[in-house]
């Protein structure tokens, strides 16, 4: 047996010197920063979406936007189909080499074309086609999330009252915290501090004050509050809450590190289980279950969206984002550490222990109720009681469903205004462009049609994924850099995704009548192939890249 805090101490060195020697390598190498060159934030600065914004505070934005849920509830999954072993060597690998490097290109594509979408992008270095596709693509999947995550909202503060007075106190907080950061220069660690000293209290008095009313009810708020987020200032709102948020959750992977290091426990999961019955091979099913801790699709939407939009200089892309997915990794490995070596897998040595077996958590608890118990069991090891242990890695997970929410809506409005206001004026209205994806997600919910729609969703996200780092192929490509970073990694998620939509369609969707998905998968494989073609068409064709005016040319770099 494997020592779990060793393994988590080797792979904590390894994101450290991955992000230093590869991260610097592509930096270096396809990014060559210049903080001469000045970013859509100063240029278009409107203090509404374009603000400059310190590394930490834009940090903080980034990483609780792409963090969400995803980073803990997909190497669980893994795990449990897969074992530990072929989840954490996807997350320490994938991360690396893939995830983060999609993210960092992303972004510094997006900074360099005055911040457009991916989707934009697509227009721009690849085809008209292919933008098309990918903005109705993108749109698609970003009103699906919402509508999950704002159901996920409203289940979460109804069933569990006692996390609703921080939950709306949070949000007074960091409008308190934007306003004496950005308009009464308080220093941003002054700030930080009293923020989480006021975050502590408020979690204290919602579990002495917990506020019911009815799933209904969170629902409607959760859309009337992603309205509101979506339309103000983002450092009003949206960037100070996701920056005190992440505290949540860093503050967690450094107690659940320190839990193991001072447990000590042994890795008695399985490494590796041979064949999963129930979703399907390793390759490609592994790689779209990890998910968020080794790459998502989502990141680059967020990194070209928001986060290029606040973009200070250039030099602080790679912290950001590339830092950023280094990160989420960290919490992925830990997650699988955790549940490998503090839990039991089907069975406990003593009837005392009954309540730490994996295989009857997740079935009967779900992921959260697992990682929770993980650690709760692992923070007793350092004192703290077991059932605050549980409530605060349910707090964790539970945190970043509204980041989730709130940016997604926020893309949405971007995506509608850069493509369909083009031609409809009326749309380029940010009011309307934001109802509009509310009403559909809206829409998606009542009857629960999210449930039909949602298993399909894992794919599209890595094929996401994919697409984006052949569309920044192809803005490498157009300017003469280097290719095989960003093609060969976008090549193999391609092929992956398009693999797993193909056994979901034929050993799953099919063979259960499940026509909706299905066609989902069909339709979902025709459009990624048709944008990989309009990629190797634009390829195949040598002239450089005549960049609109305005752009950055990584000439210029």
């Amino acid at each position: 047996m494997l020592n779990a805090a060793l393994i988590g101490a080797l792979g904590a060195v390894w994101f450290v010197a991955m992000y230093k020697m590869y991260g610097g390598f592509i930096e270096r190498t396809l990014i060559k920063p210049d903080d001469n060159n000045p970013t859509p934030a100063n240029v278009l600065r409107d203090n509404v979406d374009f603000v400059p914004s310190p590394p930490a505070l834009l940090f903080g934005h980034h990483f609780s936007s792409i963090a969400g849920a995803g980073p803990i509830v997909g190497p669980i999954l893994a795990y449990s189909l897969f074992g530990w072993l072929p989840a954490l060597l996807w997350i320490l690998i994938g991360s690396v080499f893939i995830g983060a490097v999609h993210d960092y290109t992303a972004l510094m594509t997006s900074v360099r074309s005055k911040a457009v979408s991916v989707a934009e992008l697509a227009q721009r270095h690849v085809s008209n086609v292919a933008r098309w596709i990918f903005s109705v693509f993108l749109w698609l999947a970003l009103v699906l999330v919402i509508a999950v995550f704002a159901v996920l909202t409203a289940q979460t503060l109804a069933e569990k009252p006692e996390i609703v007075i921080p939950t709306i106190g949070l949000m007074f907080l960091a409008i308190l915290f934007g306003y004496f950061v950005y308009r009464r220069n308080l220093n941003i660690w002054v700030g930080t501090a009293i923020g989480l000293a006021i975050l502590i209290a408020l979690i204290l008095i919602g579990d002495f004050n917990p506020v019911h009313a009815s799933f209904e009810f969170w629902l409607a708020f959760a859309f009337v509050y992603s309205f509101i987020a979506a339309v103000i200032p983002v450092w009003v709102l949206l960037q100070p809450r996701d920056y005190i948020s992440m505290y949540i959750l860093l503050v967690g992977i450094l107690l659940a590190f320190v839990s193991l290091i001072v447990m000590q426990p042994q890795i008695t999961g399985p490494a590796f289980i041979d064949v999963s019955s129930k979703q399907g091979p390793l390759w490609p099913i592994l790689f779209i279950t990890v998910a968020c801790g080794a790459i998502s699709g989502f990141h680059s939407v967020v990194s070209s969206g928001t986060s290029a939009k606040q973009l200070r200089k250039e030099s602080d892309g790679r912290l950001i984002t590339f830092g950023g997915m280094l990160t989420e990794g960290a919490l992925a490995m830990i997650v699988v550490l955790l549940i490998s070596s503090v839990l039991f897998w089907d069975s406990a040595p003593t009837s005392e222990l009954s309540s730490f077996v994996f295989t009857s958590l997740l079935s009967e608890k779900g992921a959260n109720i697992t990682f929770g118990t993980a650690m709760g069991r692992a923070m007793e090891s350092i004192g703290v009681p077991l059932q605050y242990g549980i409530a605060f890695g349910i707090l964790m997970l539970n945190a970043f469903i509204l980041t989730t929410l709130d940016t997604c809506t926020r893309l949405t409005r971007y995506i509608v205004t850069e493509s369909v206001g083009q031609r409809v004026p009326l749309l380029k209205n940010k009011y309307l462009a934001t109802g509009v994806g509310l009403v559909v997600a809206y829409l998606i919910t009542s009857g629960n049609s999210w449930r039909v729609l949602w298993p399909a969703f894992g794919a599209t996200n890595q094929l996401i994924g994919a697409l984006s780092l052949l569309v920044v192929t192809a803005y490498m490509f157009g300017y003469k850099r280097p290719t095989l970073y960003t093609l060969i990694p976008g090549i193999f998620m391609l092929a992956t995704t398009l693999g797993a939509l193909f056994y979901q369609l034929v050993w799953q969707y099919l063979p259960s009548g499940n026509i909706v998905l299905a066609v989902i998968a069909i339709i979902l494989m025709a459009l990624g192939a048709v944008i990989a073609v309009e990629v190797y068409r634009r390829l195949l064709r040598k002239e450089q890249a005549v960049p609109p005016e305005g752009d950055i040319l990584p000439e210029q770099a």
